[in-house]
């Protein structure tokens, strides 16, 4: 396929951006994690009681119980949902053998497959998300391959940067889940304050590849809009299925082009195409 072609091209030479959503994680077998916020919120409303009107609502039923039953509570709610060790699936070691120096790879969920197929790498670090509710006056941690906490000038000489805008599991628990966490972030984010200098040196003029994403509601557009900011003006999403109404007007508005296909299916092209090269 024409397409899939020049997207590997793209992450050969490092002209295109991953940018992984919860969904990547159908790709590995026997996933101890959720997979998606309706899963994670399950898992929330499982443990605290929540209104109803809000338990299908991972935001808002996180600021319940962060509001009822302190932050730690929330926190360990997160970190027990997603302790379990989640092996990387060949898209997750594929993106971590790519050569390109500096690889920038952003990743929107909470899991650590990533970093696993990372692991393989020295020449590594990663920058996530942290709550202002824990960390006020900070936007973001660094932290080397081995956990311990480096800093931005440091990641100025990573090889590969993993960016966890959201936060990670690993290696502090750093979860952006609850309505006040987005709110912090959504008031900086226009300007740009919240995402590293890194990031916006790695994106310039740089494609974005969707993989395992939706863009259904204002936080998923919201932050992909402004992490693409000043990158290309062209891009791909890997989206089988029907698109709601404002996935269509996002889609457009960014002029991302479509690729309407299981990921799965996108992956095993993408990773065949790679060893025949």
């Amino acid at each position: 396929m024409k397409e899939i072609e020049e997207i590997r091209c793209g992450l050969e030479s490092g002209e295109v951006i991953p940018y992984l959503g919860p969904g990547v994680l159908d790709l590995s077998p026997s996933c101890p994690v959720p997979k998606s916020p309706e899963e994670l919120v399950e898992i929330l409303t499982g443990k605290a009681s929540v209104p109803h009107k809000i338990r299908k609502n991972l935001t808002a039923s996180a600021q319940f119980i962060e509001n009822f039953k302190h932050r730690k509570t929330l926190t360990g709610i997160v970190s027990e949902a997603f302790k379990g060790k989640v092996e990387p699936s060949p898209l997750h070691h594929y993106l971590a053998s790519l050569p390109k120096e500096p690889l920038l790879i952003v990743d929107t969920w909470y899991d650590n497959a990533m970093q696993w197929a990372l692991a393989s790498r020295t020449d590594w670090g990663q920058i996530q998300g942290v709550s202002q509710s824990e960390h006020f006056g900070t936007w973001v941690h660094y932290y080397r391959p081995e956990g311990d906490q480096g800093d931005d000038f440091e990641a100025e000489t990573w090889g590969a940067v993993l960016y966890k805008p959201l936060g990670s599991i690993s290696p502090d628990q750093n979860f952006l889940v609850s309505d006040t966490d987005f709110v912090e972030v959504m008031t900086e984010i226009d300007i740009q304050t919240p995402i590293p200098e890194v990031v916006k040196q790695l994106r310039s003029g740089r494609h974005f590849l969707f993989l395992g994403c939706r863009f259904r509601n204002q936080l998923e557009r919201t932050f992909a809009r402004q992490i693409m900011k000043r990158s290309s003006s062209s891009h791909w999403a890997v989206l089988p299925g029907e698109l709601t109404r404002n996935e269509e007007r996002f889609m457009k508005e960014q002029n991302i082009q479509r690729l309407d296909m299981p990921l799965s299916e996108f992956v095993g092209s993408l990773v065949s195409e790679k060893l025949a090269a």
